[in-house]
């Protein structure tokens, strides 16, 4: 579980001020599939907010505890029911970066053409 020093636990909490939770834990606790989706969530956001429907305030801490040992993630702040952890984005490798660019972009519209740009052919 890597540590993080207090200026960037303090960064990371104000980044995480405006986030929504996106995982819910459940009062069944840390199921495969709940420790799945965390991990996807952390792979694209790497700063995440983690949601316990449980009441015990010690069991959320050791949920948090676990989350956090199981996914090699960073906790930086629990507040009531809401986790904040952290875990940076894997490196890509070189020939990721290059297949990404070649992917063509969806959704990007060509400018419009103008009736000057007519007339200037």
């Amino acid at each position: 579980m890597p540590t993080l020093d207090p200026a960037r636990r303090r960064a990371l909490r104000a980044r995480a001020h405006h986030l929504h939770p996106l995982v819910m834990v459940g009062e069944a606790g840390l199921s495969p599939n709940v420790a799945r989706e965390i991990d996807l969530a952390l792979k694209s956001h790497e700063l995440i907010k983690i949601r316990v429907l449980c009441d015990d305030r010690a069991a959320r801490g050791h949920l948090l505890a676990e989350i956090c040992a199981s996914l090699r993630a960073a906790p930086v702040q629990q507040v009531g029911k809401i986790l904040v952890v952290f875990r940076p984005k894997p490196e890509e490798a070189p020939g990721e970066s290059a297949a990404a660019a070649r992917k063509p972009r969806r959704g990007k519209k060509q400018p419009r053409r103008t009736t000057r740009s007519y007339q200037t052919q």
